[in-house]
């Protein structure tokens, strides 16, 4: 079969870029070889942000008295909290599936691989076009360590679809993923161990943010052992090196957090001549690998492993077949941690500046000195601006209540170069958060 353009995999990179592609006119043949949605929607952000809500529903009643609502008892049925993870996951793949029925695309159930570079094989039939995109996507990494394989040790893939609240989670790992779970099974009432082998947990994130998000984390119980390297895990333990002294958690469960790996292997990237590393396939600044007519995004060109990342290269890749010129920032990605309280960030950090030499003035808020912030009794919370010698805006990052939707405020701002002092004239609404932005564009 003769098409416009093959997408290989479904998730967020592939299935919006599909929908796009499609309504500018091209024929679009997309392959998936497990469900629609890819893993973000299945096995990734939406049953984990499910599963946040959840827990972030517990927290607040165990504060019912600080609003008053005394005498609380409830239970957690952890079926109905999984049952409800589901039907989410479920309406949403129902949804990406009807979107891929819209003319102009077809969807294919299979594996695809490369027979050349304009050739694509799923599940034994060959389609041929002169654009593919590959969004084939990640899978969790795992460490080479004794005790990988065993039974109760899972990925965050697993740990979604467990059918109980473990009494002891030890998570090796304490990025995005490490970090969220930490926070969920601890609403949930796990005791929670984190094992990380650097000195901070979350490394992207600006470090004074990662700092105090750990240390609220570990107030709530959540124990935490930095700069420790796992050894070994055994059926009733994690062992693992601190210090130069060798020490144990005790587990029922382990989660492996460790990073993500581009899914590369089952391409046959080879037949296409399509180069990558062992991070990625390698792409230009238009998402196409070195062979004419073939590009690359998202997690599998490890450039930023975000859902909304994948979108945008996505959006741009298929600008860039159809000749058309956009105003797509993909040097400004906002991410966010969706842990209780939250963080997020956009731009550069302090310590990226500092290292680049960059000239820069940082200016802090904090949630306590905010309205909004303490009627929510959600005064825990740092916001930090930079911004450069000319006043621009270069990076924000926030930790508290609805840091994702601070950050995201300040990532439309930087599109369009804004600077502090235009920041600081813009009329927010009170009693807000986000006048907390406001307040700290003042200081500079």
């Amino acid at each position: 079969m003769k098409t416009d353009l093959i997408i290989i995999g479904s998730g967020p990179g592939g299935y919006r870029t599909a929908e796009y592609a499609a309504k500018n006119g091209l024929q679009v043949v997309i392959a998936e070889r497990e469900h629609a949605g890819g893993t973000c929607l299945n096995c990734g952000c939406i049953p984990t942000k499910t599963f946040c809500k959840n827990a972030e529903v517990i927290d607040a009643l165990h504060e019912g008295e600080t609003f008053g609502v005394e005498n609380l008892k409830f239970d957690i049925n952890f079926s109905k909290i999984s049952e409800r993870k589901q039907q989410v996951v479920e309406t949403l793949r129902s949804g990406v599936e009807t979107l891929l029925s819209a003319p102009g695309i077809t969807f294919v159930k299979g594996e695809a691989r490369f027979k050349d570079a304009h050739t694509v094989m799923i599940g034994g039939e060959e389609y041929t076009a002169d654009n593919i995109i590959i969004a084939s996507g990640s899978r969790a990494k795992l460490i080479p360590i004794p005790g990988i394989d065993l039974p109760h040790v899972v990925t965050s893939t697993e740990l979604l679809d467990i059918d109980y609240i473990p009494k002891r989670l030890c998570i090796i790992g304490a990025g995005v993923i490490g970090m969220e779970f930490a926070s969920i099974f601890n609403s949930f009432g796990s005791e929670v161990t984190v094992v990380e082998f650097l000195k901070e947990c979350l490394p992207a994130l600006d470090s004074d943010i990662a700092k105090r998000l750990r240390q609220t984390i570990g107030k709530r119980g959540v124990n935490f052992f930095m700069q420790s390297g796992v050894k070994e895990i055994t059926k009733e333990a994690v062992i693992f090196e601190r210090k130069g002294k060798e020490e144990q958690v005790e587990a029922d469960l382990v989660l492996v957090a460790t990073g993500r790996a581009a899914n590369t292997e089952s391409l046959d990237l080879e037949n296409a001549g399509v180069a990558y590393t062992k991070q990625g396939i390698t792409v230009n600044d238009d998402m196409m690998t070195n062979v004419e007519g073939i590009y690359a995004i998202g997690d599998v060109n490890a450039r930023m492993m975000l859902a909304h990342a994948a979108t945008f290269q996505g959006l741009h890749a298929v600008n860039h077949i159809l000749r058309k010129k956009d105003n797509i920032r993909l040097d400004i990605i906002p991410s966010a941690i969706f842990t209780n309280p939250e963080a997020g960030g956009v731009g550069l950090t302090e310590d990226q500046c500092k290292e680049s030499g960059i000239a820069y003035t940082c200016k802090k808020g904090y949630y306590r000195a905010n309205g909004k912030a303490l009627a929510m009794n959600e005064t825990e919370g740092l916001v930090k601006l930079l911004a450069d010698e000319n006043g621009k805006i270069i990076g924000c990052h926030v930790f508290g209540a609805h840091a994702s939707d601070l950050v995201q405020e300040i990532s439309s701002l930087m599109t369009l170069d804004t600077t502090v002092q235009q920041l600081h004239e813009m009329v927010h609404t009170h009693p807000t958060l986000e006048e907390i932005l406001q307040e700290v564009a003042e200081q500079f």
